[in-house]
């Protein structure tokens, strides 16, 4: 029988192949135009690991989008791994910007251009990868389950009633997830946190109608130029977050952490060439890697209003929108920032308009512990493959269902991701190196190896 390397090195080009076909489906779960389009990337995810040898693989119903689940249950003794990932991806736009059609793969320069290659139907498919692999080669040594949604572009709404009422189904010894990223391919690293998440759509309306600048500019306040005012005032001069109360939770991070933080290696030369930008920006006293990971934020996402067609309509508008995210540290609540938020925007508001505040979704942040067995298995996994130890860092990203889980199932997670930072997910050409895929691959089984090992 072949090892499960020899194995992965015989099958990779049909592996490539596999993970191209599940790229070309738009599985946009934003966009309702796309739920038929959802929906099949969940079926396809179902049959592939049904075909990789999962047994009770199913479509696990919600009000929205179906769970994907499966399961390989080789020994009651052996530890149980549950694989969480997502097959869901972020809307395109702006489709011009991407130099191929984003749901038309290529490959160029050994890396795969495509929405979803690296978040996250690349890396969860990783995993399928590497479950066949140990399994035809004879060496899954711990039980593993799948639990693969289709709602995490959209705030995981459903997954979380899911995992309450599937307790024992659900019940594991550790979750392993690859939805994140190491420092560099020369670099490894494991997430050992992540920001939680508040996002808000905000509307502010003037008049009743749109009118004729000429005509009422001047004399009507103009929804646009408010919330452009209104939103400018939630930071000082110093970029600190002006609504009262926001960083009444915040978990400081000791001059010891930082310290160590700082030997990150990063070089703030080469970030902002990549970046194309002369400068960075942010909360003053913090260094870059520090804004990004250990500090919340409040960003707009999106701002609309008015005419925005090609020539010139000089209208004053009634109405003007925005959609707005706050990333946020360990021991923030995202339901107190969304009540504080919403509080706070409508407070600000001038006579003249009205506001609408809408709470999209939201979640809390993590921290995972590095003395556990389970970091010391992943580690030790990528210490196997990358020839040298892996960085612990801290991620500026979020999956609320990290905290959910630990809540829920009382199961800590391992963030073992293998994306870059560069690989521009949310954005056009988005990509995934196929370094990065086969690494994942190789790695994913020593994993499974070691956390049985360290588990007896």
């Amino acid at each position: 029988m072949q090892s499960t390397h020899e194995f992965i090195a015989a099958h990779k080009d049909r592996f490539l192949a596999e993970l191209l076909d599940l790229l070309r489906i738009p599985s946009i779960s934003a966009d309702p135009a796309y739920a038929g389009d959802v929906r099949k990337a969940a079926e396809w995810v179902a049959n592939n690991l049904r075909a990789a040898g999962a047994d009770h693989v199913r479509l696990e119903e919600t009000p929205g989008y179906p769970i994907v689940y499966g399961e390989k249950m080789v020994d009651p003794s052996a530890p149980t791994v549950l694989v969480y990932g997502h097959y869901d991806v972020q809307p395109a736009d702006p489709l011009d910007l991407w130099d191929n059609p984003p749901f038309e793969p290529v490959i160029k320069d050994e890396v795969i251009y495509a929405r979803g290659a690296c978040d996250d139907k690349g890396q969860v498919f990783m995993h399928l990868k590497a479950f066949e692999s140990m399994l035809a080669s004879g060496n899954l040594v711990c039980n593993v389950k799948f639990m693969i949604e289709g709602e995490e572009e959209i705030g995981s709404d459903n997954l979380g009633n899911f995992v309450a009422a599937n307790k024992d189904l659900l019940q594991a010894d550790v979750i392993l997830i690859s939805d994140t990223s190491i420092i560099a391919n020369d670099i490894p690293s494991i997430d050992v946190g992540l920001r939680g998440l508040s996002y808000m759509e905000v509307e502010v309306q003037g008049p009743n109608r749109d009118l004729h600048s000429g005509v009422y500019g001047g004399a009507v306040a103009n929804p646009i130029n408010i919330l452009c005012q209104m939103i400018s005032s939630m930071h000082d001069e110093f970029n600190h977050i002006t609504i009262r109360g926001f960083y009444d939770g915040v978990m400081e991070v000791s001059a010891v952490d930082r310290a160590a933080m700082a030997k990150t290696p990063f070089n703030l030369e080469a970030y902002e060439k990549d970046l194309g930008i002369d400068t960075v920006y942010g909360e003053k006293g913090f260094t870059t890697l520090e804004r990004a990971s250990i500090r919340p934020t409040l960003d707009v996402n999106g701002i609309w209003g008015g005419y925005t067609g090609e020539g010139a309509k000089t209208v004053l508008p009634s109405k003007a929108f925005a959609k707005i995210s706050m990333r946020l540290v360990p021991n923030q609540s995202s339901a107190e920032i969304t009540r504080l938020f919403t509080e706070h925007f409508k407070a600000i508001a001038p006579k003249g308009v009205k506001v609408k505040v809408t709470a999209h979704h939201g979640g809390e942040g993590y921290l995972m512990p590095t003395d556990s067995i389970a970091f010391q298995a992943a580690s030790e996994a990528m210490t196997t493959t990358f020839g040298k130890e892996p960085v612990p860092t801290r991620g500026g990203g979020s999956i609320p269902i990290v905290a959910l889980f630990e809540k829920e199932l009382g199961i800590k997670s391992i963030l073992m991701g293998f994306g870059l930072d560069s690989d521009d997910i949310h954005s056009p050409n988005e990509h995934y190196g196929l370094f990065n895929f086969y690494k994942g691959i190789e790695t994913i089984p020593h994993f499974f190896t070691n956390f049985a090992a360290l588990s007896k």
